[in-house]
């Protein structure tokens, strides 16, 4: 793992984006044939991708399948992830629901109400790893804000899906599980299919077909983020336990290939002995192979001259996973404005968040937390707009309503305020 400086570190900064051509134009044809043929051309993709031969009798998970799927967990495993759901949905159902309407002394209700939307698809990647902590943060949000209908796809491998993955979509309420992936998961939830019902928020995390996939529909349905890669930035000073941060590193850049572990200090001593850490550590790993090689390609030590420098870089980068592993991290995060999730102190490693905690590990990554947000129960909430004047109120307000109709040209809504004017 090279060290850098924040001179020379633009490279390792460089981020790969959604601009693949050849990958947009095959996601826009699996687009396509699944708005025109269907189930059908479901059933075509999975044969082809995953090795899954499916009829429509097979493509729903069945009540004999979820039976199984609980008999195949540990008893531990359950617990754990009840225990996981409960803090979860605790936390996601925090805060107001209700909205925000007022009336002033004139008469004037002005404010807006909350009203989640109808149906929900929720991805969960079935690649490399069964991400089952995925189907909490994904469904979880969207029981929080009252969604009534909640539908899941997720790829089954030689029509197969991991037996924890099943339990915790039984144990979250999901109505339906459909053995689907890619973009053409995507595109039946947005076209709605013989067998699929059509949704209006498309959320979870996926590989680039699926995000491609996202941002092809948008429009035709809400989607919660365009997400990439995993990444974590840890900023770390000379009092932080080298192998806490080496760990940290490594369990991200475990997910993927093109997965990014990057860590800020200003200590050049610990820089080296973080440096050693990390490959002992490496070394010992299920998936080093898969961690080396996101090392070498995106990962790298940015020795910078104080916090306050570390601060502004973490700011440009903002990424996935902010870990602060400093004396003082609650000193340090003000001066943070672009991340997707920050985890203060040597005691909060990334994981915490991604399983137990309760804020959602479904997070913007790619520089894209700048504008993008964690998802949450908004992401499945609208906001309608409530008025009402009194006579009162219209009469005050009408003459410059009017005002500014009219020298809009819009004579046909001035007179729609005069004619009430007319009355009083």
């Amino acid at each position: 793992m090279k060290i850098y400086t924040a001179e020379n570190c633009g490279e390792l900064l460089k981020r790969s984006n959604f601009d693949d051509a050849e990958a947009a134009e095959t996601v826009r044809k699996i687009v396509d044939d699944v708005r025109r043929r269907g189930d059908e051309a479901i059933f075509g993709y999975e044969e082809k991708f995953d090795g899954t031969r499916l009829t429509k009798s097979t493509f729903r998970v069945s009540e004999e399948e979820f039976s199984k799927a609980y008999a195949a967990i540990e008893p531990d495993l359950l617990s754990s992830l009840r225990l996981a759901k409960e803090r979860i949905l605790e936390y996601h159902s925090r805060g107001k629901t209700e909205g925000d309407v007022r009336t002033d002394e004139t008469g004037r209700t002005t404010g807006y109400v909350l009203r989640p939307v109808e149906r929900a698809g929720i991805y969960v990647p079935g690649g490399t790893a069964p991400l089952f902590s995925s189907v909490l943060m994904g469904v979880l949000p969207a029981k929080a804000a009252g969604v009534r209908h909640i539908y899941m796809a997720t790829p089954a491998k030689d029509g197969k899906i991991h037996p924890a993955t099943l339990v915790a979509a039984k144990e979250c309420g999901v109505e339906a599980v459909f053995k689907m992936g890619g973009a053409q998961a995507v595109a039946a939830f947005a076209c709605g299919t013989e067998s699929v019902p059509k949704v209006d928020v498309v959320a979870g995390p996926g590989n680039i077909y699926v995000t491609l996939a996202k941002k092809e529909v948008y429009g035709q349905v809400g989607i919660d983020m365009l997400a990439g890669p995993s990444e974590i930035l840890i900023i770390a000073d000379g009092a932080a336990n080298a192998a806490y941060v080496a760990a940290d590193m490594l369990s991200q850049a475990e997910h993927d290939r093109r997965s990014r572990s990057i860590v800020l200090t200003d200590d050049e001593v610990f820089a080296d002995i973080l440096t050693a850490e990390t490959a002992r550590q490496c070394a010992l790993l299920p998936r080093k192979e898969i961690a080396e090689y996101s090392l070498e390609h995106g990962g790298g030590i940015v020795v910078v001259k104080d916090l306050k420098e570390a601060a502004a870089l973490a700011d440009k980068i903002a990424p996935e996973h902010l870990e602060i592993y400093t004396r003082d991290p609650e000193g340090l995060l003000p001066l943070i404005h672009n991340a997707g999730a920050v985890f203060l102190g040597g005691c909060t490693p990334e994981p915490v968040g991604d399983y137990f905690a309760g804020p959602d590990h479904i997070l913007p990554t790619g520089g894209s937390a700048r504008f993008f947000e964690v998802l949450n129960r908004d992401t499945f909430c609208r906001k309608m707009s409530v008025i009402r004047y009194s006579a009162e109120a219209l009469n005050a307000d009408g003459e410059d309503i009017v005002r500014l109709a009219e020298n809009e040209g819009l004579y046909a809504h001035a007179n729609a305020v005069k004619i009430r004017l007319k009355k009083r």
